[in-house]
């Protein structure tokens, strides 16, 4: 499983990647987890606002910090 944080780094960027790690951790899954700070690369999946979660390349969350029980149901 491919886990992708979307943002330049902002709070809630760190925030999003803190529960994400949290989440995968809690579930025991194999994740490759990434942050994404290139804008052109965030623009290619079409994100206008960060953060944002892609799971498999599949834009999940766009432009808030979900809770650690819905970033769980997003990665299952």
């Amino acid at each position: 499983m491919k886990l992708e944080i979307l943002g330049t780094g902002c709070p809630k960027c760190i925030k999003l990647e803190e529960l994400t790690r949290q989440a995968a951790s809690e579930l025991g899954l194999e994740a490759e987890i990434t942050k994404v700070k290139d804008i052109n690369q965030i623009m290619n999946y079409g994100v206008m606002m960060t953060p944002a979660l892609v799971v498999d390349g599949v834009v999940k969350v766009v432009g808030k910090v979900p809770s650690l029980e819905d970033i769980k149901k997003y990665i299952k």
